[in-house]
């Protein structure tokens, strides 16, 4: 079970706030407890816990102890409550955001949880290497289920590059790799070869083996090439190894299956750009962004193609949009800023350059996992 594969964190606790209950009752109660807990008699000590807290509500260290042995004995539903009051009373309350949201996983929470993962990473992802793995990968789970495949892929990915390739992590990456919005319990049985294949390439493409990579993705063309999002993803493991005019082919054969496919179109303008023919990228990126218009990439390269094919006024134009829709990308700051000194506007110039500065150590989730591995050397051609 989900419970087996963590290691429970230890914190430091301030002094239990003053009670209404006779100071001896509840310190016995809660010695007790902790005894029961070291001597791995889990149903005693939760059942101590519980009464401990009852008695002294504001008691944080209690409230943090019987979340966690009711989330080890599988008792998700029931470790919600705990972990919702430390939460409340903790000055730092960080990692019990993400048990939280392990447990409403368990209990098929989902929007919850996803929002719960999402204040565990703004509080830094603090915990043990156990819970940063676990957690890490049921976040990946669900934003593949919301459509935020790239943001997956790159927890994935992370995962797999400490890890190595398990079934788990090669069907999840698959599915994200696919743009498949499902969590592995609920996606068509008959799509598990496909999602296997896009898994094991995407596992391959990232530790740089391209041959083995190479095979995965061809028996993937061969059996499921006329399938949605086989020749996009073709495409990216392409881009993954420069190979821009191959990659550029690929993207165009998903648009002749999905003639709306907006990635397509913004990744085959990617292409065009890094090949150093921006000219080419300027229809299929207007077109990414007539399709969807809320996507900061399309206005991005949109935006960098114009700047380099000398539109600087409209370039600015659409990389603030793109700024607007994804105003933590260091990409986006850094060519905006490239455009107002084109443009002479030197404050603009200076203030986004500062943003670029202040921004580029951050994770960029805007961009595809192989943009982010290339990123210094993209930032060092403008």
């Amino acid at each position: 079970m989900l419970a087996s594969a963590l290691l429970l964190l230890s914190f430091s606790f301030a002094n239990p706030a003053a009670s209404d209950a006779p100071l001896e009752t509840f310190e016995n109660i809660a010695k007790a407890a902790d005894q029961a807990r070291e001597a791995d008699r889990l149903s005693d000590a939760a059942a101590l816990y519980s009464k401990a807290v009852r008695l002294r509500p504001s008691w944080t260290e209690g409230w943090w102890w019987l979340g966690s042995i009711l989330y080890e004995q599988d008792r998700f539903s029931e470790a919600e409550a705990p972990f919702r009051r430390f939460i409340a009373l903790s000055p730092k309350p960080a990692p019990a955001y993400a048990f939280l949201a392990l447990c409403e996983y368990e209990t098929q929470d989902y929007s919850s949880a996803l929002h719960h993962f999402e204040l565990w990473a703004k509080g830094g992802s603090p915990g043990t290497d156990a819970l940063l793995d676990v957690a890490g990968y049921h976040w990946a789970l669900l934003l593949t289920r919301v459509e935020r495949f790239n943001e997956a892929l790159l927890l994935l990915a992370a995962k797999a590059q400490k890890l190595g390739v398990t079934p788990a992590l090669a069907e999840a990456m698959g599915l994200a790799s696919l743009r498949m919005a499902y969590l592995p319990e609920d996606y068509p049985q008959e799509r598990r070869e496909a999602v296997w294949l896009a898994g094991m390439a995407a596992f391959y493409c990232l530790k740089s083996d391209f041959p083995r990579s190479d095979d995965s993705a061809e028996r993937l063309l061969q059996h499921y090439g006329q399938e949605p999002n086989v020749h996009y993803f073709r495409g990216t493991l392409l881009r993954f190894q420069q190979r821009l005019d191959p990659a550029a082919e690929e993207f165009q054969k998903e648009l002749q299956i999905s003639p709306a496919h907006a990635p397509a179109l913004t990744e085959w303008a990617v292409s065009r750009v890094e090949a150093d023919r921006p000219a080419e990228a300027l229809a299929p990126a207007r077109r990414a962004v007539e399709l969807d218009a809320q996507s900061p990439r399309a206005h991005y390269i949109l935006g960098r193609a114009l700047l380099e094919t000398g539109s600087y006024q409209e370039s600015a134009h659409e990389l603030e949009i793109a700024k607007a829709l994804a105003p933590e990308s260091s990409r986006i700051r850094f060519v905006l800023s490239n455009a107002y000194k084109r443009l002479g506007r030197q404050e603009d110039f200076k203030r986004e350059r500062a943003a670029f500065l202040a921004l580029r150590e951050k994770d960029n989730v805007l961009a595809p996992l192989d943009d982010k591995l290339k990123s210094s050397r993209e930032t060092g051609r403008h």
